[in-house]
């Protein structure tokens, strides 16, 4: 009897302790198989490389956050934190605390810098990949928008080099287990050129919602011509107007159904769609957003 009891007693105890754990395992664990993962951009939250982007993250309910390389300007180098080895382990241990993930860097700087004049550019990219490791993030961010439209001009001396430089980029982030993903301002059959010339596997395209609609273009149509293999994430967001929800521009359900049939996966990452009577209301902008964005594609309704 004796021997029963306790037997009793222990199988109770870890009865008790296995409901525990598959309760706090269980949203994760959910989140995990979560084909789209929704993040937002810290340099547009006001954020920048600053702890708080985490618990602002958090609090907005959205599954990681986009982190900054910092501002380049006439700097030589990023003014980049994460070089920093204070900085690395305060960012990465609050990130993990709050169960934050970081799916990518970003280099924002070159929004208004041209890659093309910086002799030091492959400086900047092992800067970016080497922060990347320090986050566990596998994706950058690389915009070409301040590179001017002449090496959008196929045959231009630009062109070609804008081509080189990419793919040497490309083979540090291949040979680096990551990826560059390049906004190009192109639309989807001319990036897909660009991307056969470049003939680089790091290289891929990050690509923005914005792009497709400023030019009148269907982005289901852009996404299906780009192809799964080739998008790397995806910045669901707009130009500055109304927040995603209330936005007649883009039909999110739609664009869902046609990643759905394409099989990709990966992060959803907010960079504007702010109100424009209330730009600087971070959290009621960005919050709806990515309560939206869940709610299409996670089946998730969020509380703003």
């Amino acid at each position: 009897m004796y021997n029963y009891l306790m037997n009793y007693f222990v199988l109770k105890r870890c009865l008790v302790v296995g409901a525990f754990l598959a309760l706090t395992v269980w949203p994760y664990t959910v989140l995990a198989q979560q084909r789209y993962r929704v993040a937002a951009c810290d340099w547009m939250m006001l954020k920048r490389q600053k702890l708080g982007e985490f618990q602002l993250a958090k609090d907005i309910q959205a599954d990681g956050i986009e982190m900054d390389m910092g501002p380049l300007g006439q700097r030589v180098m990023f003014d980049n934190k994460l070089r920093e080895a204070h900085f690395q382990q305060l960012f990465r241990r609050t990130a993990d605390s709050l169960g934050i993930e970081v799916p990518s860097l970003a280099m924002s700087g070159f929004f208004a810098q041209n890659l093309l004049k910086r002799d030091n550019y492959l400086d900047l990219i092992d800067d970016c990949l080497l922060s990347m490791d320090v986050m566990g993030a596998k994706v950058a961010f690389l915009p070409l928008g301040g590179s001017g439209k002449e090496w959008q001009q196929a045959g231009s001396e630009d062109h070609r080099e804008m081509v080189s430089r990419l793919h040497q980029i490309g083979e540090r982030a291949k040979k680096a287990g990551k990826v560059v993903a390049i906004r190009t301002g192109l639309n989807a059959q001319e990036t897909l050129c660009l991307l056969k010339e470049v003939k680089s596997k790091g290289i891929k395209v990050y690509y923005n919602m914005q792009d497709a609609v400023d030019q009148h273009l269907d982005p289901c149509e852009e996404l299906q011509i780009l192809g799964c293999k080739n998008i790397a994430q995806i910045h669901a967001s707009l130009t500055d107007s109304v927040t995603l929800d209330k936005d007649p521009r883009i039909d999110l359900h739609k664009v869902k159904q046609t990643l759905d049939k394409m099989h990709w996966k990966g992060w959803l990452v907010v960079e504007r769609s702010r109100n424009a009577k209330d730009v600087r209301n971070v959290r009621g902008n960005f919050g709806t957003n990515v309560a939206y964005l869940k709610e299409i594609f996670q089946k998730l309704r969020v509380k703003n």
